[in-house]
């Protein structure tokens, strides 16, 4: 992995932050969301997490909130930290993630996503061959082998 789990909350004020959520169902699927085709964004035509930028002034915790509400359009309410990776190559710029999981049991056909393509769910064991952007790839196959589901 090209980014590495931090020991502890890490004090950069002038380090991009990404806030975003692994969702899962009650089957044990992840709810991914393809991003956009357009050339001018990183990664086009990639599956990713929910979850964008922390804007100045705002905790991890009040921006995954903010996106997936943006994203998402649903209000996020019951969700846990996972963990805090510290991103200094395989991304476009050097980053700190904040990983968060919370459920989700909504299905695909009831669910508009507001930023990107489309959303799907997808199963443990098709998470090794989906085309993810930047590391989220090995951040997902972490949460799932310490989980173990």
């Amino acid at each position: 992995m090209k980014c590495s789990a931090s020991q502890g909350i890490i004090s950069n004020d002038t380090m991009q932050k990404i806030a975003a959520i692994i969702l899962e169902n009650d089957s044990g699927e992840f709810l991914l969301a393809l991003r956009d085709n357009k050339s001018w964004i990183p990664f086009p035509n990639h599956w990713d997490l929910i979850g964008g930028h922390v804007e100045e002034g705002e905790s991890p915790e009040e921006a995954v909130v903010r996106e997936y509400r943006e994203e998402l359009g649903l209000e996020l309410k019951d969700f846990s930290f996972f963990r805090e990776y510290l991103c200094l190559q395989g991304d476009v710029f050097e980053n700190i993630k904040y990983i968060y999981h919370g459920k989700i049991n909504i299905p695909v056909e009831e669910l508009t996503l507001y930023e990107g393509q489309y959303v799907r769910y997808f199963r443990k064991e098709e998470i090794p061959d989906v085309k993810f952007a930047n590391i989220i790839k090995s951040i997902v196959l972490e949460y799932i082998n310490e989980k173990k589901i």
